[in-house]
């Protein structure tokens, strides 16, 4: 009788504030298990299928196959230079990969090892997150699995995280971190007795281990502006352990700075904290400079086609945490909050920082996704704001699926030195044909649904875009490929059947790092200018590398008298490099290899000497390889 009684008044509590039962553990695990395999296909689907895209990615693989063949798991390495451009966190996860027995068998390219670490923490964001909606279901929330499975979906398809999921760079590891540490941080706020404050700590640890110190200011940035927006900090300060957490992650990701700042030595400080972290965010590098508002069209493009449901979500959330007399909001309904928070953060972080990306984005992706799926539970008074945001989303959709539908008007017009026949074989492959299909089928589907909030509708709305992925997004990736890349590693097929014993290999013109990955030899990158041949002519004499002695060479076994040269066509028409005695042995695209004799590369640098000339390859760059 008391269990029913109990019963009862839950079912009562339900009716009177909108708010479904708990869900059970086998209910939770059913939510996890469907997300799981829809996050399987559209992370894993053909990762290792296609190469890697020049230039970031192959530094990344080579330095974590290094890490493999060599067993030095402590400094990152790639053709033969020490690499501190990043931690080594998402090094060690791609080393895993690559050291598994018989992996030539499955994953022939290298490529799928190269990807698991951005793949592994899309899933694990799309898990976590699914996870965190069912635990502690929002005010008004009738189905939170269904609103679990929609946030998710929310995340795993904008534009940018499909995009860096097959990437094989650090950026979506530090998203993935970022995103457990964070909503570990807030599930230990709605909940203390039940989580406990290490593992979000523990997990921003691995973060700073991703990508550097940042993670801790975005995460300390999300966390004060939340304080602020909910007027709970001493709340936050005693649930959420700031100074023992700090300590935990400092002990997790110290280690390996001080091991590093060891052996490496002012090296390694100068590039890794001096150029990647303070001068990126003081000053503008690799001329990355955009205006002040870059994040704010990048935040709507990141959140196609669901933009105006994100606006809605935020502004509904900043003005109801805004007004002067606020109403006491339980940390348990408070996701919205910390999610604007977690998306101001982000926003105003990168806004400040002088060099601006991309990809600097990816860490807001997830809290873009809690409110566009929450945006369907507004408050009753937001119903006619939520109508003209779902029209608006399903115009949106409509509008690019015609965009799509009109693709042979605009792709000829895309022109491209180092793929001039992707345009038409674009058109050829009907590929864009099938992804305006899916997009128009998604934007049919939302002006069908009724104009009423329910996260039903956006999950009907995100079905079509994930066949969107496997039957037009996949095939379009490996369509570039073959066009891009493919010449590439036909290049450095030849050159692992023709080169000599200790026969250098350079590249000069177009410098794509993946020959280096695809031939797994030291490749002498240099441009297309005089001075470029001087360099190239004045490193083969005198430049050491890890795993290269240059020349001349004490092993008789080597031949230091020709060296093979990868140029491109444009390169080619250049007057310095058409005078040279060289032997044609192989051309793949845009590209041509040749024997030449170091004599005739030497006599030619000696004539721009004269013209003025002089070698600069000794000047520090620290990004070069």
């Amino acid at each position: 009788m008391n269990q029913l009684l109990v019963l009862v008044n839950l079912q009562i509590a339900e009716i009177i504030t909108g708010q479904k039962l708990p869900l059970t553990s086998r209910q939770r695990l059913r939510g996890l298990l469907l997300t799981l395999v829809i996050g399987l296909i559209i992370c894993f689907w053909g990762l290792g299928q296609t190469g890697l895209v020049d230039e970031t990615p192959p530094l990344f693989a080579a330095s974590a196959r290094v890490m493999a063949r060599t067993g030095d798991w402590l400094t990152p390495r790639v053709n033969g230079l020490p690499r501190f451009d990043k931690p080594p966190f998402v090094y060690w996860l791609m080393g895993v990969g690559y050291a598994l027995p018989s992996r030539a068998a499955w994953d022939p390219l290298g490529t799928w090892a190269a990807r698991f670490p951005s793949a592994l923490a899309t899933l694990i964001t799309m898990l976590m997150l699914a996870d965190t909606i069912m635990i502690l279901p929002q005010l008004q929330d009738t189905h939170p699995r269904q609103t679990a499975l929609s946030i998710a979906l929310a995340f795993a398809l904008s534009p940018l995280i499909l995009l860096w999921n097959r990437i094989a760079v650090s950026d979506a590891l530090l998203c993935g971190t970022l995103t457990v540490s964070l909503l570990f941080q807030w599930r230990r706020f709605a909940m203390p007795k039940q989580q406990s404050w290490w593992p979000a700590w523990l997990v921003l640890g691995l973060a700073v281990l991703t990508k550097g110190p940042i993670a801790i200011g975005l995460t300390l940035l999300t966390l004060v502006l939340f304080a602020a927006l909910t007027r709970q900090s001493h709340a936050l300060l005693v649930r959420l352990c700031p100074v023992r957490g700090l300590l935990l992650t400092v002990v997790v990701s110290l280690p390996w700075y001080a091991a590093e700042l060891i052996v490496e030595g002012e090296p390694f400080w100068t590039s890794f904290f001096v150029y990647h972290n303070i001068q990126r965010l003081t000053s503008v590098v690799n001329n990355h400079l955009q205006p002040w508002w870059f994040f704010l069209p990048l935040m709507l493009l990141a959140a196609l086609p669901f933009s105006l449901l994100l606006i809605l979500g935020f502004a509904i959330c900043l003005k109801r945490r805004l007004r002067r007399h606020v109403v006491f909001e339980s940390p348990s309904h408070s996701l919205a909050t910390f999610a604007s928070s977690w998306l101001l953060a982000t926003f105003l972080f990168f806004t400040a920082a002088a060099t601006k990306l991309p990809s600097y984005w990816l860490p807001a992706t997830p809290a873009a996704a809690i409110l566009i799926g929450l945006s369907t539970r507004m408050p009753t008074s937001s119903v006619e704001s939520y109508r003209w945001a779902w029209r608006g989303t399903a115009g949106l959709t409509l509008l690019l699926a015609i965009a799509l539908f009109a693709a042979p008007i605009w792709i000829p017009l895309i022109s491209d030195s180092e793929m001039p026949t992707l345009s038409g074989e674009l058109l050829a492959s009907q590929l864009v044909l099938r992804a305006a299909t899916c997009i128009l089928a998604s934007g049919v589907l939302g002006l069908m649904l009724p104009w009423r909030p329910y996260c039903g509708h956006l999950l009907t709305a995100q079905i079509p875009l994930i066949i969107f992925q496997v039957i037009a997004l996949v095939p379009m990736i490996s369509l570039g490929d073959k066009v891009r890349q493919l010449p590439i590693r036909q290049v450095a097929e030849l050159v692992r059947c023709i080169r000599r014993p200790g026969e250098p290999l350079a590249m000069v013109g177009v410098m794509k790092p993946s020959l280096h990955f695809y031939a797994d030899q030291i490749v002498l990158y240099e441009g297309r200018s005089e001075r470029a041949l001087v360099n190239l002519s004045d490193r083969l004499q005198l430049e050491r590398r890890y795993g290269w002695l240059g020349y001349p060479s004490t092993d008789r076994l080597f031949d230091p008298s020709t060296l093979l040269i990868v140029i491109d066509q444009s390169t080619i028409a250049r007057s310095h490099w058409q005078g040279l005695q060289r032997q044609r042995l192989g051309h793949f695209g845009i590209y041509e290899i040749w024997r030449l004799r170091k004599s005739e590369l030497e006599q030619q640098a000696r004539l721009l000497n004269l013209d003025g000339k002089q070698p600069d390859w000794r000047q520090s760059k620290p990004e070069r390889y």
